[in-house]
């Protein structure tokens, strides 16, 4: 059974909302664009080393839109590595209108979500998810993902759609790979989903050495 694979952009107050440029979702939302000043080269071949296994995209309406009118056009130029995989691999597009699927290889998932997960988790060994928050809601509140990997920048929005914005349910994740830092202060952190659910516990109790005297 293959993997589903979340990428995400974040700043330190998870704000995962047009990270890319001022055009991704230009309504009400003034800091699209806000991780281009904060790119560097070593998070650079951080991200291409994570895409390496992909054999598939899964995307929301919007981040196809945006990915379809731009990759196609990459080939040879400072991205050629990333354009030739998106290109290449299929594109799955989860939504509920009817999009452009001109981009060679692009196909829409029928209105069971869930199931249509479950058949590209047959279908492909790495499945990877980018950008697409309100996909990621479903994504994360159905516990229909393997991993999360998490991009976390050195700055904060105070607002914007939040990474765990009405998708968070109880879960358990695990740490993957130790936490990897740039220069720049941006850290990579790579999760798996784990069994369970969160547990509880008293802080002061005896035997954690913190009661009162």
């Amino acid at each position: 059974m293959g993997l589903i694979h979340i990428e995400l952009f974040a700043t330190l107050d998870l704000v995962g909302q047009a990270p890319g440029g001022p055009d991704e979702d230009p309504e009400g939302f003034p800091f699209g664009g806000w991780q281009a000043p904060l790119l560097h080269e070593v998070t650079g071949a951080q991200i291409a080393a994570a895409y390496e296994d992909t054999d598939a995209l899964l995307l929301g309406r919007r981040t196809y839109d945006i990915f379809a009118a731009y990759w196609p056009h990459q080939k040879g130029g400072p991205d050629n590595e990333i354009a030739d995989l998106f290109n290449r691999v299929p594109k799955y597009v989860a939504s509920r209108g009817e999009p452009d699927l001109s981009w060679a290889g692009s196909t829409r998932l029928g209105p069971d979500l869930a199931a249509a997960v479950r058949e590209l988790r047959d279908r492909h060994e790495h499945v990877k998810v980018v950008g697409s928050l309100d996909l990621v809601q479903s994504l994360l509140r159905e516990k229909l993902f393997d991993r999360l990997d998490l991009w976390v920048h050195p700055i904060t929005l105070g607002v914007g759609k939040k990474v765990f914005d009405t998708g968070a349910v109880p879960t358990n994740m695990t740490l993957l790979a130790p936490p990897a830092a740039s220069p720049n202060g941006t850290v990579y952190l790579r999760y798996g989903l784990a069994d369970g659910t969160p547990a509880t516990g008293d802080m002061s109790a005896p035997d954690r050495g913190l009661a009162s005297s």
